[in-house]
């Protein structure tokens, strides 16, 4: 660009300039904090822009919710773009605390700041042509469309991608990144709090040589401690270049191929004309930074000193029919097998976790009965999923392996994407308990063991967020996990955010819903409770 002179000027001292860090596709609410505080922990990681789906919020205050989010974001030096929830509820299977149409979109969608139509999570209704998700992707045709199709193959694939979505971040394997590739997609390599194992995924593309102008990084959901220990998206860059993907590609992929895919025209680049969002980081293999300049200005921390009113809208958002522990007894009878008094096994559905992954299992498991009542153990737990919008009364129960509860519970409203109330357990006394701590503080997490609260975080923001300081929501998160270790959860995982997944009626193989054990393969329900 030629040499310059100016009033500041800074040496860079051999470090590298690079365009800031675009997130391709985040949902702020994970973060579990507001956007301004967000944004405190994502810039100084070298991401200046993220492509936000308030999909979470909209799930329990509709458009009253997305137009929080699209507030709290203003004149903040992360750019926060934004894509209209298309999935409210996710599927016609979901209780969310709200619906929204083609027809309630209409005034959003003229936002400056809203790209496009956010993930199409009901890929059974796109493919299917459902009147009312056709007038979705009607409303955003021409506009970026993003896709959510887990293993969707073949000409099912096809018609999906007829339909409108563009984009996908749900690839789990090589020839699914390849097919959707061969189909015209864009694909999000994502790596969260829970969705890992891109690893291997990366080393393939590297292997294959795969061109990467198509493929672009996002986190989806990450908690802020992960953030703050391993990184943002440079964290994924770097994991790239240690795969084997070229550090240029790795920037490109961290920045201008997601700026160009969403229409950034400003974004992506460092060049004349482009909005002076840049980082330096010390070389191009550990993506380490030494400094951020946002919106043409260093950035510190007191950038993000802006105050945003909290909407009414998004407050007191907890509201369950009465509640009693026996109400989370489960019974033999639901899958029509017989009652019978003492001690016995029956062959029962159960959805079984997968380490690392987000996918669960179905498998069918002889579990252990009591007087026609199954009692956890070691092995196996009961999960619940309780209505919190409407006062339904409705509660799903289940059984999953993998998570090893023992004499205690873990209870969560950030139950993606309807969130209600889910808890898990090894007995009714804590299950319930931990339910009523959460309705206490009108949302969040809680850990109970034998009967006593171990650990809470109150989300009294739609149940989801919290404005509470960075330092308290980490000390808390802390807290939580290390109480849900205490109450036997696996180490080297979030169990938070695995809990947080387990009522989401759109990512294969099986979960539970506010109604019973859902089959996501065939979009049916085994058994209702």
């Amino acid at each position: 660009m030629g040499e310059y002179s100016c009033e500041n000027e800074y040496d860079a001292k051999g470090a590298y300039l690079c365009p800031g860090f675009i997130d391709a596709h985040v949902h702020i609410e994970s973060s579990m904090v507001t956007p301004n505080s967000y944004a405190r922990v994502v810039l100084p990681q070298g991401t200046t822009a993220v492509i936000a789906d308030p999909h979470e919020i909209a799930n329990v205050c509709g458009t009253e919710g997305i137009w929080a989010m699209y507030k709290m974001s203003n004149m903040m030096p992360l750019w926060v773009y934004f894509m209209m929830p298309s999935c409210v509820p996710a599927t016609p299977f979901d209780h969310a605390g709200a619906s929204i149409y083609a027809d309630d979109m209409k005034q959003l969608a003229q936002k400056s700041r809203m790209l496009g139509l956010g993930e199409v999570m009901d890929y059974v209704s796109t493919t299917n042509g459902e009147e009312t998700m056709l007038d979705k992707l009607t409303l955003f045709d021409g506009r970026v469309i993003d896709g959510h199709a887990p293993l969707v193959s073949g000409k099912e694939l096809n018609a999906y991608c007829v339909a409108g979505p563009g984009t996908d971040h749900e690839c789990s394997c090589f020839d699914e990144v390849l097919e959707k590739l061969r189909a015209g997609m864009s694909i999000l390599l994502r790596v969260g709090s829970a969705a890992n194992g891109m690893e291997e995924l990366l080393c393939a593309i590297a292997d294959a040589k795969l061109p990467t102008k198509n493929m672009m990084f996002c986190t989806d959901d990450k908690h802020i401690e992960n953030i703050l220990r391993e990184g943002h998206i440079n964290y994924i860059a770097k994991l790239a270049v240690k795969c084997g993907i070229d550090p240029i590609d790795a920037v490109c992929m961290a920045s201008y191929n997601a700026a160009r895919t969403y229409g950034l025209k400003r974004q992506g680049a460092i060049a004349p004309g482009y909005r002076a969002t840049m980082v330096l980081f010390d070389n191009l293999r550990d993506f380490n930074v030494i400094d951020v300049f946002a919106m043409g200005k260093r950035y510190t921390d007191r950038s993000c000193d802006i105050g945003h009113i909290l909407p009414a809208d998004v407050l007191n958002t907890v509201n369950m029919a009465p509640l009693t522990k026996e109400r989370f007894s489960l019974k033999a009878s639901v899958i029509g097998a017989s009652e019978n008094n003492g001690d016995y096994t029956v062959k029962f559905p159960v959805i079984k976790t997968v380490p690392g992954q987000l996918v669960t299992k179905l498998v069918y498991e002889d579990v252990h009965f009591r007087d026609s009542e199954f009692v956890p153990d070691r092995r196996f737990d009961k999960l619940a999923v309780i209505e919190r919008h409407h006062a339904t009364g409705n509660i799903g129960l289940g059984i999953v392996e993998g998570l090893c509860i023992e004499r205690g519970a873990i209870a969560a409203s950030v139950t993606h994407d309807a969130h209600n109330i889910v808890v898990l357990g090894e007995n009714n006394d804590d299950m319930m308990l931990a339910v009523e701590a959460l309705k206490e503080c009108g949302g969040g997490f809680a850990v109970v063991h034998q009967s006593i609260v171990l650990a809470r975080l109150p989300l009294p923001i739609a149940g989801l967020m919290t404005d509470a300081p960075i330092e308290e929501v980490l000390r808390k998160q802390r807290a939580l996990i290390d109480a849900a270790r205490l109450v036997g959860a696996p180490e080297g995982s979030d169990p938070l955010i695995l809990l947080s997944f387990l009522a989401l009626p759109v990512i294969p193989e099986v979960r539970l819903t506010d109604e019973g054990l859902f089959n996501v393969t065939n979009m049916s329900y085994i058994y209702k409770n």
